[in-house]
């Protein structure tokens, strides 16, 4: 067996809140060590371009997003 089987069979036989708890840890641990200066960057665009153009409200989103969908490119 290898050392990804006997964690994921130990990660089994914890109690649920104690899942959880490592997923959450994961989540901001992996989170945290994938962070390059492109995401950050492209973080940082998506932000200006949000106070630039704004957003669209939900309803219109709802009454595109098929269009959007099935639009060539």
């Amino acid at each position: 067996m290898s050392t990804v089987q006997e964690i994921e069979s130990a990660i089994e036989k914890l109690p649920a809140a104690e899942q959880r708890e490592l997923a959450r840890w994961l989540g901001e641990h992996l989170l945290a060590e994938e962070e390059t200066p492109e995401m950050l960057a492209a973080i940082d665009e998506g932000l200006r371009s949000l106070k630039e153009k704004g957003t669209i409200p939900l309803e219109e989103v709802r009454k595109k997003i098929s269009q959007w969908a099935t639009k060539s490119v």
